[in-house]
């Protein structure tokens, strides 16, 4: 699914760029951009301010536009979102730098075409898709989420995407399919961030299967209507939005069905401040800050107060009925 701007929110607000595309269109322009400048991608991500979805719409759009056939997800939050400049600069990539800048400056040198993603493991059609291959028949919708950190900022971002359930589908993971291992590219030729070991490279993800096949999950591709920019991980990468930002891998190269709970990068990493459901819970201190507020960029200080769920606890609170979230987070 992918993420379109609420029509009580003035275009000024969002970008001057164009914001919707038909299926056909956007396939096209994803791959000529792929093509010519080496990015390409698009999904997305949010919070919703109550929890309770709003009746999806059609966008209005200018005929000059040219993405006159998206829709806006019934999960899409109401607060203006942030702008290009503020998501496209601030961003958290390792494997090009552990700076927030560091991306942004060093994600040109990732080549995004040709892309390919390769499904192993417990599935019936384990296979390597192209990335064209994996946009081809989508329906394409736009929703705008709230992408949060543990790091106590965030922003809201109009991802593009569509629900990684449609993916799993055509993969027909068996009953032994248990949960979904993610793994990002691994190149230190492209990426100099994993010239130094800050952490186990390749960096890795995962999901219990419940959570991959949640509506709100989704593989977002673009971003404020454009292909997906390098250091927003190009050219595809995956959205969890009541995660407040954890879980959000990018630039995919394998996905792996597996029967047990895999460790994540931050797991291993850090085990004792990461677990395996990274769900922020704000009555749970981190073991180095408190998780009670959030900053909102661009504001400063800890200006908001942290919501469970990121304010998704109406849609996925039930995942976790009869567990410690006090323990499992």
């Amino acid at each position: 699914m992918l993420i379109k701007r609420p029509a009580d929110i003035p275009s000024s607000e969002i970008t001057d760029r164009r914001v919707y595309v038909n299926r056909r269109t956007f396939i096209r322009a994803a791959a000529a951009a792929a093509a010519a400048a080496g990015t390409a991608g698009v999904l997305g991500c949010g919070g919703a301010d109550t929890g309770t979805p709003q009746p999806a719409t059609k966008p209005t759009t200018s005929p000059a536009s040219g993405f006159a056939d998206v829709t806006e997800s019934a999960f899409s939050t109401t607060e203006p979102v942030n702008t290009l400049e503020q998501v496209s600069t601030y961003n958290n990539y390792y494997e090009f730098g552990t700076d927030k800048s560091s991306p942004a400056r060093y994600a040109k040198l990732l080549r995004t075409a040709p892309w390919s993603v390769a499904v192993e493991g417990e599935c019936a059609k384990p296979a390597v898709w192209h990335l064209e291959d994996i946009l081809r028949g989508q329906t394409l919708e736009e929703r705008i989420y709230r992408l949060r950190c543990v790091e106590a900022w965030s922003m809201v971002i109009p991802w593009i995407g569509f629900p990684l359930a449609d993916f799993i589908a055509r993969c027909e993971p068996t009953s032994k399919a248990k949960f979904v291992q993610f793994f990002t590219l691994d190149d230190a030729a492209q990426m100099p961030g994993v010239r130094v070991p800050v952490l186990d490279w390749p960096y890795t993800e995962g999901l219990r299967m419940d959570e991959a096949m949640h509506p709100l999950t989704i593989l977002a591709v673009g971003l404020y209507g454009e292909v997906l920019p390098n250091q927003n991980g190009a050219p595809i990468r995956l959205v969890v939005p009541w995660k407040y930002g954890f879980k959000g891998i990018k630039s995919i190269v394998r996905m792996r069905f597996v029967e047990q709970e895999p460790r994540s990068s931050w797991q291993i990493s850090a085990p004792s401040e990461y677990g395996f459901y990274s769900n922020v819970n704000p009555s749970v201190d981190h073991p180095r800050w408190s998780q009670a507020r959030e900053n909102r960029l661009p504001g400063f200080l800890r200006n908001r107060p942290t919501l469970m769920f990121n304010g998704y606890a109406d849609q996925v609170a039930q995942l976790y009925s009869g567990m410690d979230l006090r323990r499992n987070f």
